[in-house]
């Protein structure tokens, strides 16, 4: 794949994605977790590419948020989504979900949602998703006690590449091998012209080493394995709990986990904790055993009275006797008892086998002594066997279990990615079920079948500051170029928000809180905010560029503008919001323009300009009570009407009831 026909993907971020094993399928399926290992890519930065991608794809330019404002509530509809996630992989992986106006994208994701929202959020699955999280590739961690042996300097620097976490040595011949099985448990030759070498220690000819890495090196395997265990225990009792067919065999995968430490190291093994134990205790055990001796010695000699005929005692004086000749002479059985003891002591204490046990008589030696004292020769000697079978006997376990994972390896990335999937599509439920979604129904792209048009049916915003369940349903139907007039504070801009929140959801593919909805597909959404107070001129020049921008070739555009007139003065506002509409309803733009001047502008355009009206009805204690939804070419009562026309209601004076005719 050429990854620079991407939008937005230079040459040094192509390169990193090339040293990924699956980018093509990871830019498929929008998997930011996948495309974030490439080197250098932040999360963020690869949903951004994934996005680049899945428009490349679809043949999709981008830009259908074409406003500020447009931008604001798509942030705010993936904010809604993202709130129902469970893991960080979900939420940055829901930002690949973009409003297009592309047929295919749009239809793509809502087959995809479609199967979401089938789903029924399980407290047990959101539970288990917490532990949930992208598999990481440790760090290489050294290994010491086995290294690789080549005399050629290309297998060399190839080895180098490889085998981060080895010593790779270089030997000329059967004794450079030899000198390196001294030194480590393994030594692993690279060269197939050493096959059938006799030296002492473990050593292999693995000319294949790079092709059997499990075999060469499983710690780098079982690291992996240990530093994702919680991620993959949590993906394992997502299946569990979703009752979602597992890609590998989960007793196995627990299985292998239980023989594996947090550091990557075997357990559960009972020789090598035996081994493992006695090199680390032999120099106790070989103090205590020495004790165990000396008293026994000690309270032998305390207890006996030793006789010494005179001519013995001079006879042994002479001779230079020292302590150990009286001991062997009258003490023999003691002392014997006594090194016995010691050498079943130090057996026992380490646990040593029948073969290990007979070096134990190097340890002690049976010269009468006292205080009896091992040979430290002897001790090194016996640490080194023992640290040696600790070391082949770590390295068959850890070569047997890798064995078991690697047939693992690529399932349980697969395991992770679909729990970790899931999470995203429930995301999308819980997010429909919460809002009582529905899927949209496209009528054809807007321009090409006619006026682009929306028919919203108890539509709810989530957006509003009141609980979802408070919210008025509002209905709402609109074709081509149309004013909303209303009372201060009765919904209009409510309304635009809960149309421009439908029409992003609808173009993302997601369902939409209504009851039912039926728009044209856009190209883009142009949403223009309620401007903050007049503008000044250079500011107002601005503005008019951009919506003269806007009415050239705007058939298929969704336009919302919200009080436009407050850019300026009221009479100026009327006669150039008039102008504007004229251009958009000439291109047979779809839009909503939300003003107090409705019947001035009416009266200024040159064509036929539909006014709709959110009415309010009344007033009671002092609140307006309001229809949400907009009446059909209705051109809705101001509230100073209302007011006047209750005081009117209210007194018996005519003054108010003159007032009222004014309107």
């Amino acid at each position: 794949m050429d990854f620079e026909t991407i939008p937005g993907v230079g040459e040094k971020t192509a390169a990193a994605l090339a040293e990924l094993d699956d980018a093509e399928r990871a830019l498929t399926d929008g998997d930011v977790a996948a495309l974030a290992r490439a080197p250098g890519l932040t999360e963020g930065r690869a949903a951004a590419i994934a996005r680049g991608a899945i428009r490349r794809d679809h043949d999709d330019p981008g830009g259908f948020l074409a406003t500020d404002r447009a931008s604001e509530l798509y942030r705010d509809a993936l904010g809604l989504l993202q709130d129902r996630t469970v893991t960080d992989y979900a939420e940055k992986r829901l930002e690949t979900l973009f409003p297009t106006g592309s047929a295919s994208r749009i239809e793509e994701v809502r087959e995809f949602a479609r199967d979401a929202a089938d789903i029924g959020p399980d407290p047990d699955v959101l539970a288990a998703l917490s532990g949930v999280e992208p598999l990481s590739d440790p760090k290489p961690r050294r290994v010491r006690e086995r290294c690789l042996a080549t005399a050629d300097a290309e297998r060399y620097a190839a080895a180098k590449e490889a085998f981060p976490e080895l010593s790779i040595e270089v030997v000329e011949d059967a004794r450079g091998i030899g000198e390196l099985a001294r030194s480590y448990s393994t030594v692993i030759v690279l060269d197939e012209s050493f096959a059938g070498i006799d030296v002492d220690g473990d050593v292999r000819v693995l000319p294949d080493a790079a092709e059997r890495t499990h075999e060469v090196v499983p710690e780098r395997l079982l690291t992996f394995f240990a530093e994702n265990r919680e991620a993959l225990v949590a993906a394992a009792e997502v299946h569990d709990a979703a009752g979602i067919d597992p890609p590998c065999d989960l007793d196995a995968l627990r299985d292998a986990l239980s023989r594996l430490d947090d550091d990557g190291t075997i357990v559960g093994d009972d020789e090598l904790q035996r081994l493992t134990a006695a090199v680390d205790d032999i120099d106790a055990a070989v103090s205590t055993a020495e004790s165990v001796a000396n008293d026994r010695l000690r309270d032998v000699i305390r207890e006996r009275d030793v006789t010494i005929e005179g001519t013995d005692f001079l006879s042994l004086v002479e001779q230079g006797a020292r302590v150990d000749s009286l001991l062997s002479r009258e003490l023999e059985d003691e002392f014997d008892e006594a090194l016995a003891a010691a050498r079943d002591h130090f057996v026992e204490s380490l646990g040593l086998r029948p073969g290990e046990a007979d070096l134990t008589d190097r340890v002690f030696p049976e010269n009468p002594s006292f205080p009896l004292e091992h040979e430290e020769e002897a001790v090194s000697r016996l640490r080194t066997e023992l640290k040696a079978a600790r070391d082949r006997r770590a390295a068959k376990l850890k070569a047997d279990l890798a064995a078991d994972l690697g047939d693992l390896r690529e399932p349980v990335e697969t395991l992770v990615r679909d729990a970790l999937e899931l999470d995203v599509r429930l995301a999308i439920s819980r997010f429909a079920r919460d809002f009582d979604c529905v899927f949209p129904e496209f009528t054809g792209a807007a321009g090409d079948d006619g006026l682009g048009t929306f028919a919203i049916e108890a539509g709810r915003s989530p957006l509003l500051d009141v609980d979802f369940e408070d919210v008025d349903p509002v209905d709402y139907e609109v074709s081509g170029v149309t004013l909303l007039s209303g009372v201060n504070s009765g919904g209009k801009t409510s309304t635009l928000d809960l149309v421009g929140l439908v029409v992003v959801l609808a173009h993302m593919g997601l369902p939409v809180p209504a009851e039912s909805v039926r728009l044209s597909r856009f190209s883009e959404l142009h949403y223009y905010a309620k401007s903050q107070g007049t503008l000044d001129a250079g500011a107002f020049e601005s503005t008019l560029r951009d919506f003269a921008a806007l009415t050239d070739g705007a058939a298929d555009r969704l336009v919302l503008v919200d009080e436009l007139e407050s850019i300026t003065e009221p009479g100026a506002s009327a006669k150039i919001i008039a102008g504007i509409l004229e251009e958009l309803a000439e291109q047979g733009a779809a839009a909503v323009f939300v003003s107090h001047l409705a019947g001035g502008i009416r009266e200024a355009a040159d064509v036929r300009v539909a006014v709709d009206g959110i009415e309010a009805v009344g007033l009671e204690n002092g609140e307006l009570v309001v229809n949400r939804s907009p009446v059909k070419d209705h051109l809705a009562r101001s509230t100073p009407e209302l007011i006047v026309e209750k005081l009117a209601g209210d007194s018996d004076g005519e003054f108010y009831d003159r007032l009222l005719k004014k309107f």
